[in-house]
């Protein structure tokens, strides 16, 4: 039960990071800030930091994903 918990939640931090990544890519995340009266140079930067705290996040938990699935395909069920 542990090791299922613990693919959930690298699946979830996966799928947070790509949420962070494609909603500062599109825009929403600008909105939002020129809406509350953080735009300009401020919201730029803000912008850029979620958009590389998403995109590192999306490559981190990727990664334990992919060592996660491959060890389990890998050592507990043949013919994965």
């Amino acid at each position: 039960m542990n090791n299922q918990n613990s693919i959930v939640g690298i699946f979830l931090g996966f799928l947070t990071g790509v949420i962070w990544l494609l909603l500062s890519l599109l825009g929403f995340i600008t909105d939002f800030l020129v809406l509350i009266g953080l735009g300009g140079a401020l919201g730029n930067i803000l912008n850029i930091l979620i958009a590389l705290i998403g995109f590192l996040t999306f490559i981190w938990f990727g990664i334990c994903l992919f060592k996660k699935a491959w060890h389990h395909c890998k050592w507990h069920k043949p013919g994965c």
